[in-house]
């Protein structure tokens, strides 16, 4: 028989209660970023409006930076979420279906937008970088854009390096985010057919975003060639 003491038992409630602490605070704390701004929001706000002590903060975070970095991925994962992206790439669908989920994802995200504090964070963002901007692309926009390159690349039938790729995600995306950050007065008052419930509007994104991509497959179709030739 062993004499080795026995590791002290952990409590499934204190763990549980730890992370609903946390989560607690990270839901606040998005709400008041989103309000004020990284600058204009502080740890004790942040605390005062949870009803916490004010070292919950470095407890579960270590610093409001740190707070903030979480934040800002939980923002991006609002808009959409890696798991959201992988379900779509481990598709048996063609390419060009996969990519009408990816627009049809956007254009859905686009009505709860302003309902939503993670869109308000990545727009104040994209706006105003914070000194912390880099972590939004790092861990929350970089691996989201690798699996997006791999169905652009399979749709475009080019190596994932190929220029053309990233130009085709660019081109696919941004008319996305506009229409996630155009505001509701502008739908419903000068451009009311961008409205997410609009009749068409999925199928005419779709349209124009596939046919431009289309030009671009033929465009480069050298490209393919070469890399064919090229493999052993």
């Amino acid at each position: 028989m062993s004499d080795r003491p026995h590791p002290p038992s952990v409590r499934r409630g204190s763990r549980q209660d730890g992370e609903s602490t946390r989560a607690q605070l990270l839901d606040v704390a998005g709400r008041l970023f989103a309000e004020h701004g990284y600058l204009g929001t502080s740890s004790k706000e942040i605390c005062l409006r949870a009803g916490m002590n004010m070292a919950a903060v470095n407890y579960h975070f270590g610093s409001r930076d740190g707070l903030y970095e979480a934040v800002l991925v939980e923002a991006h994962r609002q808009l959409v979420s890696v798991e959201d992206l992988a379900a779509f790439a481990r598709s048996d669908r063609p390419p060009g279906e996969k990519l009408r989920a990816l627009v049809a994802h956007f254009v859905k995200q686009a009505g709860l937008g302003e309902k939503s504090w993670g869109f308000k964070v990545v727009l104040r963002e994209v706006m105003a970088p914070s000194p912390l901007v880099n972590t939004l692309v790092e861990q929350a926009v970089a691996p989201k854009a690798g699996i997006v390159s791999r169905l652009m690349a399979a749709y475009l039938g080019l190596p994932s390096s190929h220029p053309a790729v990233q130009r085709g995600m660019m081109l696919t995306i941004f008319p996305c985010i506009a229409l996630l950050i155009a505001p509701e007065g502008l739908r419903k008052k000068v451009l009311p057919a961008l409205s997410p419930t609009s009749e068409g509007l999925l199928e005419d994104m779709t349209t124009y975003i596939l046919a431009g991509l289309d030009a671009l497959s033929i465009a480069h179709a050298g490209s393919r060639t070469s890399a064919r030739k090229a493999r052993p």
